[in-house]
């Protein structure tokens, strides 16, 4: 059974499905083992990901080893209707559209888990794991062996109910694994926030003042493509370690509310609440240009916009204006919502690849690990990380030096050296 907007659109879907999929070979090195050996057989899998093509072809990797896929999206702009009918008429069981409500977002992740009943969970935000982890959906968690979280929001979140000792199955920290951290959230999170913002605006970025709100990974990646574009960039942090960073990378490190009059686009990246509050948007300068590149709409405070606007209007797509009181426009660019996919189509493929291995093999040691793993959140063991990168570049040709014996036992602390 799916939910789905129009089963017509799976052709246009089948298409952009073909296309990333000759650009993720490491997942195409798995699937044909998983042809083969089916590691997943009997189970069911439910997974809550930005619905759209790479995402598509993660879940059709995981039916060829021979898991019952189910699928809801993890945000309501994310959702590309004609992927989701591809996967449907596949054969995967799909609760999810585009600009869905709060209260059909909702309904997508409950008949998700309650008609697939899975084994095994790959979340995004962890919404689908909070929902598990409600009273009267005791009879489906029970039978949750683990799953895998690839965002620092739902580690966030996890990590809250594991130190309550409330977490029902042990979570792989995705986010967490180096062939995730390095390049999803650095390369993958700063090309695709651009393209999101650059395709969304039609604006020149060279020679603009350009505001990062955080300096994590993923506000790394956004800062450095921002100053590849020709922006002078400025990072506001409350991480000192972070702060630091930010300036010996070359940026210009200063409050947010010093910051606020300067720039002509902000980004925040924080995983917070209000990184962008009411007193921000009073200074800033008319024109100004937000957007939100974190897992929830929270991080730009638009109670606070709606409060300080004395008109709203719907711009160009996925832009809107706030016409405030002193004559100023503010414009907003995907309701706050995730820039990358609410108007873009998210990391690139290669990128994706990456970050999808480590899901599927994350799945892979939960269902050989069943029963002997603690209730907690868990690092992805090196081994898988190492797979992945060993995978990624054969698929390009490359090939790296090794360790003689001597030089292993060296550096194990074995033996040592005159």
């Amino acid at each position: 059974m799916s939910i789905i907007r129009d089963k017509s659109l799976a052709g246009p879907g089948e298409e952009k499905i073909a296309w990333v999929e000759k650009h993720m070979p490491v997942l195409g090195t798995m699937r044909e083992k998983y042809r083969v050996n089916k590691p997943f057989q009997g189970l069911r899998v439910s997974i809550c990901l930005h619905l759209e093509a790479k995402t598509a072809y993660l879940c059709r990797v995981l039916a060829e080893g021979g898991a019952q896929v189910a699928i809801s999206g993890s945000n309501p702009l994310s959702t590309q209707d004609d992927v989701a009918a591809a996967l449907a008429e596949g054969g995967v069981g799909v609760f999810a559209w585009h600009n869905s409500s709060d209260a059909e977002y909702e309904d997508f992740l409950y008949k998700n888990l309650t008609e697939n009943r899975p084994h095994l969970i790959i979340d995004d935000g962890g919404d689908l794991t909070a929902l598990l982890h409600q009273e009267d959906m005791e009879p489906i968690s029970r039978d949750v062996l683990g799953g895998a979280e690839e965002t620092t929001t739902g580690l966030i979140r996890l990590r809250s109910l594991a130190r309550q000792n409330k977490l029902l199955f042990p979570m792989m920290a995705v986010n967490d694994a180096h062939c995730k951290y390095l390049f999803d959230n650095r390369l993958g999170t700063g090309q695709s926030v651009w393209d999101g913002i650059i395709r969304t605006t039609n604006l020149l970025v060279a020679g603009k003042n350009v505001v990062v709100v955080g300096y994590g990974w993923c506000g790394k990646g956004v800062a450095n493509r921002a100053r590849g574009l020709g922006a002078n960039v400025i990072v506001a942090e409350v991480d000192p370690i972070h702060a630091l960073e930010a300036l010996m990378d070359g940026f210009r490190v200063m409050p947010l509310e010093e910051a606020a009059p300067l720039g002509d686009f902000f980004i925040t990246v924080t995983s917070c609440i209000n990184a962008i509050g009411s007193r921000h948007i009073a200074v800033m300068k008319d024109r100004a240009i937000m957007c939100n590149a974190g897992h929830f709409d929270t991080e730009i405070d638009k109670q606070a916009l709606t409060v300080q606007a004395e008109k709203i209007r719907a711009g160009k797509k996925n832009i809107t204006e706030y016409r405030l009181k002193d004559g100023r426009s503010l414009f907003l660019l995907a309701e706050g919502r995730l820039v990358n996919l609410a108007s873009g189509d998210g990391h690139p493929a290669e990128i994706m690849d990456l970050s999808f291995a480590l899901q599927a093999l994350s799945l892979e040691y939960l269902q050989e690990q069943a029963g002997s793993l603690p209730r907690r959140v868990l690092k992805v063991p090196y081994e898988l990380d190492k797979k992945v990168a060993e995978l990624k570049l054969a698929s390009g040709g490359i090939n790296i030096d090794s360790l003689d014996e001597r030089q292993a036992r060296y550096l194990s602390g074995l033996h040592r050296e005159a």
